[in-house]
């Protein structure tokens, strides 16, 4: 019998089982952070502090902070020079690194200073936008991550929550500020004497918080929002003690006729005022109104953005204050709070393998994105301006 030969390309050799060969994730490279310092809304926060810079030092990165970019959180800059950071005269210069940490969105000058494919990650503000911004910002072919659009692994919007925490008791203790002000009132309540009463429009972060303060100091709560489930979850996490309401306008109406504090804490954009001006007249003199959300909607028709110098404004015989950065007037402890946040945030990217690799393998990184290489990447933004949209997993390779 003849043999049978059978023809095959691989020897003996090649056929011999190996060991499997894993993957290995590379580590991105280090990154040049730059801090600029803030110019606009009197801007008193910043990114990173000094503890949060001598960790990312140690991790093989180059931070360049702009001098005096922390002092309005009292950071000096020889602490950011002794925890290894460069610190410069040119605001240019702090521009030009890889990765740009902003609190506020950069002005029209500052975007000039950017780079072609800088990450920059700023707070959007999108309500004091128009199309101009945007489309500046896509001429320097940047990629833009925004505060609002930072989620985890859990789809929650990580750091949104954490600002709203803050600002929740910011606006309250605020607001007992200018109700002192006004008209001589404590805000809370006194054996004998009527609790102030406080309206709070939305049940969301900034709302939850805002509302246990104004609690503490016991005072008079009724919450507002058109989310049931919203209002559930509140009304369970302060024991049934805060009576809750879907937005009628009637109810609402009635509701700020009495009310001494007005808390505007609504997270949805509002084409159209929830708090009209026709109830803004009807209220009691010397009450307040603090928009926290001004930034991002428009529910009460009277406000208007006002800034740390002039916070506030009189109208009807009311107080408004508009600011969009708040929580700004407690310094310290909001910057020591979003530089807890970056300092895991830019960690962890390390570990994945940097923002490229991350932005091919995780999905909350790409809704992190509302421009990618100059290209417009956040459907919402692409609708309310009438901009070109892209989707970005067509434009990742």
């Amino acid at each position: 019998m003849s043999s049978t030969h059978v023809f095959t390309p691989f020897s003996e050799e090649d056929l011999i089982p190996k060991e499997e060969k894993l993957e290995i994730i590379k580590r991105g490279k280090q990154y040049s952070i730059g801090v600029p310092k803030e110019t606009c809304l009197n801007e008193r926060r910043t990114c990173i502090t000094p503890d949060a810079v001598q960790v990312l030092v140690a991790h093989g990165h180059q931070i360049t902070v702009e001098a005096g970019a922390g002092e309005g959180s009292f950071f000096t800059d020889l602490q950011y020079s002794e925890s290894g950071a460069k610190i410069t005269n040119d605001p240019q210069e702090a521009f030009q690194q890889d990765l740009v940490l902003k609190i506020n969105p950069p002005t029209t000058e500052e975007i000039e200073y950017l780079k072609p494919c800088t990450y920059l990650v700023s707070a959007l503000q999108i309500n004091l936008r128009d199309q101009d911004y945007f489309k500046k910002l896509s001429e320097k072919k940047v990629n833009a991550i925004a505060f609002e659009f930072i989620v985890d692994e859990y789809r929650q919007l990580s750091l949104v929550r954490l600002i709203g925490e803050i600002a929740g008791n910011v606006a309250v203790l605020y607001a007992a500020e200018l109700l002192a002000l006004s008209n001589g009132l404590m805000l809370g309540g006194i054996t004998g004497v009527r609790p102030t009463e406080v309206v709070i429009l939305g049940a969301g972060i900034v709302g939850e918080f805002a509302t246990k303060a104004a609690l503490g100091l016991g005072a008079s709560v009724k919450v507002f929002d058109n989310s049931l489930s919203k209002l559930r979850r509140l009304h369970m996490m302060v024991d049934g003690r805060v009576p809750t309401s879907i937005i009628d306008p009637k109810e609402l109406n009635k509701s700020l006729k009495r009310a001494d504090v007005v808390i505007g804490a609504f997270s949805k954009y509002s084409a159209f005022p929830v708090i009209t001006k026709e109830m803004v007249m009807g209220m009691k003199k010397g009450s307040v109104i603090i928009d926290v959300t001004i930034d991002n909607s428009n529910v009460i028709e009277t406000s208007e953005l006002t800034d740390m110098e002039n916070p506030f404004v009189v109208k009807y015989g009311v107080i408004h204050s508009g600011l969009p950065n708040l929580t700004s007037k407690m310094p310290r402890t909001t910057t020591k709070a979003i530089s807890n946040f970056f300092l895991s945030y830019l960690l962890n990217y390390d570990e994945e393998g940097g923002f490229e690799n991350m932005l091919v393998r995780k999905n909350e990184m790409k809704q992190s994105l509302y421009m990618y290489k100059g290209r417009h990447t956040n459907k919402g933004i692409c609708d309310r301006f009438n901009l070109t949209y892209h989707d970005i997993n067509l434009l990742i390779f």
